[in-house]
């Protein structure tokens, strides 16, 4: 087992990038995912629960049964996602010494695995599922970020996030009113991939739907292949 606390400074911050960077590329999953549940699967989110519960309450003022059973389903479904995430992931010791512990990766491997189920049956549906199916694929979909919430929240550093952010942007609006940040992620990346992650889901959701799980796929793929290579060899 390599002790990382024992690295020289600069392999030590050279690896807590590269662990930033894969966080960061994680947000691209939520934007995308994100994006094709609003577009495509009933006009709700797969991560943004309190904005669900806005929706909620639209709907029981409207009596729109879609938007309910639509929110509902997402937001069920990403409460079992986070408990399945946090099953996997487990929750921080107080001295944590590996920056990307393994249970981390077995927990994201799980979230990919959700992912690829749901790439499956969209290509099955040529990206055009009826509204039946739709409820289903957001399910996979809501219950994948939950999965991915929970395993960021096992790195157990402040203020680092993939799917809840509005308290990342107000982190960073603060951090301009201080000379030291605590957060060890750039927040404003973590903000710009979201919004890059939605652009793409969204570019594909609406010209070419039946290519839609390409980015979530690939960038998941990519933060689980690069989660092993580089941190494999400080795994218990």
């Amino acid at each position: 087992m390599e002790d990382l606390t024992v690295r020289s400074d600069e392999g030590f911050w050279t690896l807590d990038r590269r662990r930033d960077a894969l966080v960061i590329t994680l947000t691209l999953v939520t934007g995308s995912v994100d994006a094709i549940g609003l577009l495509r699967l009933g006009g709700v989110f797969t991560s943004v629960m309190t904005g669900n519960m806005v929706f909620l309450g639209i709907a029981a003022s409207e009596h729109s049964g879609s938007i309910a059973l639509h929110t509902g389903v997402a937001f069920v479904m990403y409460i079992i996602g986070s408990f399945l995430g946090a099953r996997i992931a487990g929750h921080a010791p107080d001295h944590e010494i590996h920056l990307w512990p393994r249970s981390i990766v077995n927990a994201l491997a799980v979230e990919f695995i959700f992912i690829a189920v749901f790439a499956v049956c969209w290509e099955i549906v040529h990206g055009t599922p009826s509204p039946d199916f739709s409820y289903a694929l957001l399910g996979l979909n809501a219950a994948a970020l939950g999965i991915q919430s929970s395993a960021v929240l096992r790195f157990g550093v402040g203020g680092l996030s993939t799917t809840y952010l509005t308290g990342t942007l107000t982190q960073f609006v603060a951090a301009f009113t201080k000379k030291n940040s605590s957060i060890q992620v750039r927040p404003g990346l973590i903000l710009l991939a979201l919004i890059v992650g939605a652009g793409l889901g969204a570019l594909f959701a609406i010209h070419a739907p039946l290519f839609a799980p390409i980015v979530p796929l690939g960038a998941l793929g990519f933060v689980v292949a690069g989660a092993w290579t580089f941190f494999h060899r400080s795994f218990k």
